[in-house]
């Protein structure tokens, strides 16, 4: 039986979470097959169609009402969210393949109307379910899943209703992804992942056509990536796909009918581009006085999207100027340690009295101090046992060997946004390969490769292995997976997974990484300075309407960063929007938690046990888990209290026993009267 005073406290903090989430969203940084831009909304029950797609009104089935509620709920609810899950992975195979669930592996679901008002007709009628469930007759557990749902949901449908990117994104129409995780996963033998392929591409076909008819007015950015990734979707399946077919024990009649379905979708994918190309010209030239769109998303639908995405505490207009002033206390952080590295660095030379140039001058000098063009990869893969070793001396986090990190070029069809990332597995095939994904440097001229090597030197390599790998994405992923709620993993918070993976970077330089060197430090505060500004760009470009050179001039002269990774940004920043600003909001919510946590616990205050216990949460926005955490320790105090309490009580008890028998033993020691005193 829960106390009272417990059965209080979590009503209190399930009202809380239920109000704390209700906007928020779940946001990865794994690839979808589909991706909420694809297909969701928020309100009515008719879908906006075009002209091309039929009307089809949601069927929200009545939800059947129980007369009297149980107590506690939790068993129910358990029961709801995996029927939830089983529902949400048939509507989404794409991204049930990434997640290691391979039940509906041979779907591949057109992108069409149809389709879009399936999934909204799903989350409306998932969304009125919901209200058989009462925050307050559930865990804190459980209610935080709730909150996380029904943001999910109704995440979902803004997307369809309100965003609509499926109409303007071309780039969101690549099925590659879930093609490669089936080729390259050994969850059943070749020759059977063979043939889930040879089902996936009978709709390799109608994918495109659909893909043509949702695009009405795209940006010239969205069409540039397409075409791009496009290509390296030709590659799938005119190369990779058929190297294995090659190797595979299936018979030359099979063997004919998988490479005729190939063929088949490769002639879709370049009749796609083809169609791009097109459009491209089109709109260059205003054909019928029809312009591209532009590429940002405006104030109003940033804020929505940002409390969608983010799940902050703050609005993005109030992160926004937070960055601002973080921006200006880096600054002065890098400045004081210029001042102490600058004769060493510079003994001839007088410091320039503009004090960032002089920061600007001495971060270009250490630059120059990084590994050669063709030793980049190899590099990278030298260095992940050594950071490994590092954090387990150290005891900073559990790890574990047996689910493995594999360093690979990163795959055609995922280039051109970011130079590094991570496909890690799913909580249903926990114990499969996680990726940490490295784009070559061939498509740069000799001038490039230079400025993106000094941009990764000696120093920020390391920190850029510390944030994808370990004990950044890779490690929290794999805690991630063992949570014991898959809600909290699967629909996970960007702004949770990125800030991790910054808060990761100055907590291992903190407990020694590099031995405290201050051009680590100088570095180190360059690198977070890049998630600063990465927040000041998002919003001044989208919002604020900022120009490509001022957000050049901002990355290069007050982020220090080379001219390569400034015009890599400013590409990223016009094919994103939001995303750039889950780095600081995560971050800053971590750190100033476990700040909170030692000034509150003291000398009692165990660094492991903070990280391994966050992480036990899953991939759940930073302010449900650190409720979650503050619950929970109260009421194992209180339990502890409780505990000391019956053993003092029975101490007492214990020793009123022992008096009582004593004082038995000493009468019962009493010598007999004589008989005259009788």
């Amino acid at each position: 039986m829960i106390p009272w005073s417990q059965r209080v406290k979590r009503t209190i903090i399930s009202v809380f979470l239920v109000l704390l989430l209700a906007q928020l969203q779940a946001c990865g940084d794994t690839q979808h097959e589909t991706r909420k831009s694809d297909s969701l909304s928020t309100g009515s029950d008719q879908i906006k169609t075009s002209e091309s797609e039929p009307s089809v009104q949601s069927q929200v089935e009545p939800v059947e009402r129980v007369s009297e509620r149980v107590l506690d709920q939790n068993s129910s609810f358990d029961e709801f969210k995996e029927t939830l899950l089983e529902k949400y992975w048939e509507l989404n195979p794409g991204r049930a393949v990434y997640s290691g669930f391979y039940k509906y592996d041979d779907r591949l679901k057109v992108p069409n109307g149809v389709n879009r008002a399936a999934q909204r007709s799903f989350y409306v009628n998932e969304l009125q379910a919901l209200r058989e469930f009462d925050a307050n007759q559930l865990n804190s557990a459980n209610a935080a899943d709730l909150a996380i749902i029904e943001a999910e949901l109704k995440s979902y449908l803004w997307y369809i209703d309100e965003f609509r990117a499926y109409e303007w994104n071309p780039a969101q129409y690549n099925p590659a992804g879930p093609f490669g995780v089936i080729l390259n996963t050994d969850y059943k033998p070749l020759s059977e992942r063979l043939q889930v392929i040879e089902k996936r591409l009978e709709n390799v076909p109608a994918y495109y056509d659909a893909a043509i008819k949702n695009i009405k007015v795209p940006t010239i950015e969205h069409l540039d990536l397409a075409i791009q990734q496009s290509a390296g979707t030709i590659k799938m399946f005119d190369v990779l796909i058929p190297e294995k077919l090659e190797q595979a024990e299936l018979s030359a009649t099979v063997k004919t009918e998988i490479s005729e379905k190939l063929a088949a979708a490769s002639t879709s994918v370049k009749g796609y581009i083809q169609w791009l190309k097109g459009k491209k010209a089109e709109l260059n030239i205003g054909l019928n006085d029809e312009l591209p769109r532009d590429f940002r998303i405006g104030a109003e639908v940033y804020e929505k999207k940002f409390k969608h995405d983010i799940g902050s505490e703050y609005t993005a207009q109030e992160l926004y100027e937070l960055a601002l002033a973080a921006k200006d206390k880096l600054h002065q952080q890098m400045i004081e340690i210029t001042n102490d590295l600058w004769s060493e660095y510079f003994p001839e030379t007088e410091k320039p009295e503009n004090d960032l140039v002089s920061v600007k001058q001495l971060v270009n000098k250490l630059s120059e101090k990084h590994v050669d063009r063709a030793g980049f990869v190899d590099e990278i893969k030298r260095q992940i046992p050594i950071i490994q070793k590092f954090m387990d001396d150290n005891q900073l986090l559990d790890s574990d060997p047996s689910r493995p990190l594999v360093v690979r070029l990163t795959p055609e069809y995922q280039r051109g946004i970011a130079g590094a990332s991570i496909n890690a597995p799913g909580p249903y095939d926990a114990t499969a390969n996680t990726y940490y994904n490295v784009s070559p440097l061939d498509a740069y001229t000799d001038e490039q490769a230079e400025s993106y090597l000094r941009e990764y030197n000696h120093w920020i390599l390391q920190i850029l292995n510390i944030h994808e790998a370990i004990p950044g994405h890779y490690t929290q992923l794999v805690h991630a997976n063992k949570s014991p709620s898959k809600i909290k993993s699967i629909f996970a918070n960007g702004a949770m997974i990125e800030g991790w993976a910054v808060y990761s970077e100055r907590m291992m330089l903190e407990e020694g990484y590099a031995d405290n060197e201050p051009e680590m430090w100088l570095m180190y505060s360059k690198w977070n300075l890049r998630v600063v500004i990465n927040t000041i760009l998002d919003y001044s470009v989208h919002v604020l309407g900022m120009q490509k050179q001022e957000g050049l001039d901002l990355l290069v002269n007050e982020a220090f960063q080379q001219q390569t990774e400034a015009e890599g940004k400013w590409r990223r920043v016009t094919l994103s929007q939001v995303q750039l600003t889950s780095y600081f909001s995560g971050y800053s919510e971590i750190y100033a938690f476990r700040e909170q946590q030692k000034a509150a616990l003291g000398d009692s205050f165990d660094l492991r046990s903070f990280h391994n216990t966050f992480l036990s949460y899953g991939n759940a926005p930073v302010s449900v888990i650190k409720k979650l955490m503050l619950l929970d320790a109260e009421e194992q105090n209180e339990t502890r209290i409780q505990n000391e309490s019956k053993e003092i009580d029975l101490e007492t008890e214990l020793n009123s026993l022992e008096l009582e028998n004593s004082l038995e033993l000493e009468n019962s020691k009493e010598p007999e009267l004589a008989p005259e005193q009788n």
